[in-house]
């Protein structure tokens, strides 16, 4: 049953190439409202989201490495068959993926921290997302967001050559367990309810679940047909990983003080 989104798939170029991988249930988002999304693409082809933390860092799925090396982050785009003046290319230098990604489980611990090649320059249309604190805490029945490019089915050959969006409910951890089981890991690991027929695809993976303004999750997976909405859709828990992600950085004589604004 479980599906993981291993999608097929000079630093400054023009925002051109069409989605080769949107929401499920969304809406196309106003262009550049959320211009802390980043397009991840493989030779021209968007492959998975990300969401841009810092000038030279893009947060995202460690899956998303999966048959699609090397990556370029595509910033500040809204319609991906577009060459629009407000996009950015930037070819990624460097992969984190967490240490523990795979050494457990298939789907523990995926995150990844892209290093870009060269500082994104920060527009109107290219922002840092804001991050939550390590002990943060999302109740259930909270309303979020998520956004991608991916399918909008699971029927659909192509993604969304524009951004989608779509409002989801936070679920309890214990029903995403008791319909999980073992892919389930509380401290790591949130998701959101289907039964409003809104969820992500594939393509969406490494994207992010804001609530109140914050990235608090990134998208991981669910289940093979993104129509089946029986199953929650699980997100790796961004305050779980904020002690790896400051250490990254940190790596690098970086501060995380931009992406702490709300």
């Amino acid at each position: 049953m479980m599906y993981r989104f291993f999608i097929l798939l000079p630093h400054l170029l023009s925002c051109t190439g069409a989605s080769e991988s949107g929401i499920v249930g969304g809406n196309v988002a106003k262009p550049h409202s959320r211009p802390y999304m980043v397009s991840l693409q493989h030779r021209g082809h968007h492959v998975c989201g990300g969401m841009l933390i810092h000038e030279y860092f893009v947060l995202t799925a460690a899956h998303c490495l999966k048959n699609a090396y090397p990556l370029t982050a595509a910033l500040g785009a809204h319609n991906l068959k577009k060459k629009e003046k407000s996009c950015q290319k930037i070819q990624v230098a460097h992969y984190h993926t967490h240490p523990l990604h795979q050494n457990i489980t298939q789907n523990s611990y995926d995150i990844m921290l892209l290093k870009l090649k060269v500082k994104a320059k920060l527009t109107k249309n290219i922002t840092i997302v804001a991050l939550p604190d390590k002990d943060t805490h999302v109740p259930a029945t909270t309303r979020c967001s998520i956004a991608g490019w991916g399918k909008t089915n699971s029927g659909s050959v192509n993604g969304s050559d524009v951004l989608m969006e779509a409002v989801v409910v936070m679920q309890d951890n214990s029903e995403c367990k008791r319909k999980w089981k073992t892919y389930f890991e509380n401290n790591q690991m949130i998701c959101t309810r289907t039964k409003e027929k809104k969820g992500f695809c594939q393509g969406d993976s490494g994207g992010p679940l804001l609530c109140h303004g914050k990235a608090q999750g990134i998208i991981s997976y669910c289940c093979l047909d993104c129509a089946d909405h029986s199953s929650p859709n699980v997100f790796m828990k961004v305050p779980f990983f904020r002690p790896w992600i400051d250490e990254v950085l940190m790596g690098y004589g970086t501060h995380m003080s931009l992406n702490r604004q709300a």
